[in-house]
């Protein structure tokens, strides 16, 4: 296992090149906890204390666990958004990994306004800090210059929230321009088969994706992996499989708490 396939943004249904080892991002000002969602709010479905809880496996080998979490409603620039987090953490003998990656999206547009990476693989750590300005069309990276992201951007883990929203009918392909790095477009979602799999939370009827992101990694043009989503209002992904050069790289849902 690679810097450049890091285990968290596999479940976050993207693996992009790692940059190089940088110094760690001042924390960024506290925000505002919002009791209600407005009235405008998109439709989603999930809620403030979902929580998914993952066996994360390579191959037959059980080497962590994952979680995805709403934690809360909050204010990022004076916005009500989402604020969910993914982490990994395991990894073997040798190398241990324990990643958490956190988005903050709009919960109108769901448009990304912040997302932190805290990458810490083996001997390699890394902090990743980006307020997203989707009004403006501009980002910045920690206190690097601003530079353009595209119209209404997402993140790896604002997507996977994003994708649970949408129709998902078997035999289409959606596409969209919205992954906040440009070189990343266009991603498609292929919607294969209905299929009905157990993990070790249960038994789950699903539709399973094929996403695609023009990068590197598990979900490239020439990528094999797949994602099992329930096929019910709650979306929630239950199972990812991948193919790699050297093995598999598997997610298996373990539990499911405050869901709708």
């Amino acid at each position: 296992m690679t810097r450049s396939a890091p285990l968290l943004a596999a479940l976050c249904l993207f693996l992009a090149p790692l940059a190089s080892r940088e110094l760690r991002a001042q924390p960024s000002q506290q925000d505002v906890a919002v009791r209600s969602l407005p009235a405008n709010a998109a439709a989603v479905p999930f809620m403030t204390g979902e929580r998914l809880d993952y066996e994360l496996r390579f191959g037959s080998i059980k080497v962590g666990n994952g979680s995805m979490e709403v934690k809360e409603i909050t204010e990022v620039r004076g916005r009500p958004v989402w604020h969910t987090t993914f982490t990994i953490k395991g990894g073997f003998a040798l190398y241990r990994v324990n990643d958490l990656y956190e988005s903050w999206f709009d919960v109108v547009t769901l448009n990304s306004l912040r997302y932190h990476q805290d990458v810490d693989e083996g001997s390699y750590e890394r902090q990743r800090r980006y307020e997203i300005f989707p009004e403006r069309g501009m980002l910045r990276e920690g206190d690097r210059d601003e530079e353009p992201t595209v119209a209404s951007p997402l993140d790896e883990g604002s997507f996977l929230y994003f994708v649970r929203t949408l129709p998902l009918e078997v035999g289409k392909t959606y596409e969209f321009s919205r992954y906040f790095k440009a070189q990343g477009n266009p991603v498609r979602i292929r919607v294969l088969r209905r299929e009905t799999v157990t993990v070790p939370g249960g038994t789950f009827e699903t539709v399973v994706l094929q996403p695609t992101f023009q990068t590197k990694g598990i979900f490239s043009q020439n990528g094999k992996a797949e994602v099992w989503i329930t096929d019910d209002d709650r979306r929630m992904m239950v199972q990812m499989k991948s193919k790699l050069s050297f093995g598999s790289l598997n997610l298996y849902l373990r539990s499911a708490k405050g869901t709708r």
